[in-house]
């Protein structure tokens, strides 16, 4: 196998292990890493018109082994993240007679591996599929630790289920194709992992911001498989988000109730996780859990990007509140957030003042 760089990674999980490949050119020399997975296997490829645009002949001949190999476009976009849009996946598997044994290729972002997980964990009862990620976003975040599903609209995600990948294909390549919004919107979810888990990680991050809105290869390769590494260590611990899983969702109570009220689509996903990233450390601000100085430096960093700081008028604070309420950690009627002990360590409490979090909502709209 030779790429320019590469970085490989194993999510844990028993005899349901996989790898994670990270490097350059992963699309055109990656054939003999698949090559496990794909041979004389049934194979569906699901993208949309635009990634197909850029990679799906490429990917075509990656997984020319296949015994056969078909495809399936949707349409691109978070608005079509729908049960319907399922449906359409599930027509072109059983109109080409694909059978238990057969696999899905998610070739795309969030929307387009959570929508072909979540197909894959329901025909025939659960068949394999693999990743392959093309935006940053996909790459750090929704391809790695199996949650799959489809929004509704009263909520984000809330219909879906837990069906881990065979394996997942990362080429930072694909990121070039990338429109700087996507690429920046998928850095929040970088940052997300060094205010979590890894101070010194987040303090790399403000030091080479620059370099990956510019994207240096080495420095996009550190990010990715470093953002990785914290989130296979996590899901290998916790697949079911029954406790320390939930830290993955810093920022996402706030961001997922802003997608909603906003209409999926109007926001990227990274987008609102930048602002809830925010909110929820002004809230442990003010619960006095963290110094001041790392709000700071996450509202500087995140100015820098580009990346919301505020939320309209148009949309009330108590709309804001009533959207955080259909939360899928909501508990016995009481909403739990993921908020920092400190700089690198998070943790799911429902130890807040509703008074305090009044204030924070109240301060980010604008």
């Amino acid at each position: 196998m030779h790429t320019l760089l590469m970085q490989t990674l194993t999510v844990e999980l028993g005899d349901r292990r996989y790898p994670i490949w990270i490097g350059q050119g992963l699309l055109k020399k990656g054939a003999e890493l698949l090559m496990p997975y794909i041979a004389g296997q049934q194979l569906l490829i699901v993208t949309n018109p635009t990634v197909a645009a850029h990679y799906l002949t490429t990917t075509e001949q990656l997984l020319s082994s296949a015994g056969q190999l078909d495809v399936c476009l949707l349409p691109d976009g978070e608005t079509y993240k729908t049960l319907d849009h399922v449906n359409t996946i599930f027509t072109v598997l059983l109109e080409k007679q694909h059978h238990r044994n057969t696999c899905l290729v998610a070739l795309g972002g969030g929307v387009i591996g959570d929508m072909t997980g979540f197909a894959a964990a329901c025909y025939q009862r659960g068949v394999s599929f693999i990743q392959i990620p093309t935006t940053l976003l996909s790459q750090v975040d929704s391809s790695v630790g199996g949650k799959t599903g489809v929004n509704h609209p009263l909520g984000k995600n809330m219909i879906g289920a837990f069906h881990q990948p065979s394996a997942v294909v990362m080429d930072v390549d694909a990121l070039l194709t990338l429109p700087r919004r996507e690429l920046v919107a998928g850095l929040a979810e970088v940052i997300k992992y060094g205010l979590i888990a890894d101070a010194a990680f987040f303090l790399w991050l403000e030091a080479h911001a620059d370099e990956l809105v510019g994207l240096h290869t080495p420095a996009l390769i550190y990010a990715i498989h470093r953002s990785c590494e914290i989130k296979a260590d996590v899901v290998s611990r916790d697949e079911r988000e029954s406790s320390i899983r939930a830290i993955l969702n810093f920022g996402h109570t706030f961001g997922h109730a802003l997608e909603t009220l906003l209409g999926y689509g109007n926001w990227l996903h990274g987008e609102a996780v930048a602002l809830g990233m925010l909110m929820a450390v002004d809230l442990s601000v003010r619960m006095g859990w963290v110094d001041i100085e790392v709000l700071t430096r996450l509202e500087k960093l995140l100015d820098r990007l580009q990346l919301p700081l505020y939320f309209t008028r148009d949309i009330s604070v108590e709309d804001v509140l009533q959207a955080m309420f259909l939360d899928k950690k909501i508990q016995r009627g009481k909403m739990r957030l993921v908020l920092l002990k400190k700089l690198g360590a998070a943790v799911v409490t429902e130890d807040f003042e509703n008074s305090l979090l009044d204030l924070v909502l109240r301060r980010r709209q604008n």
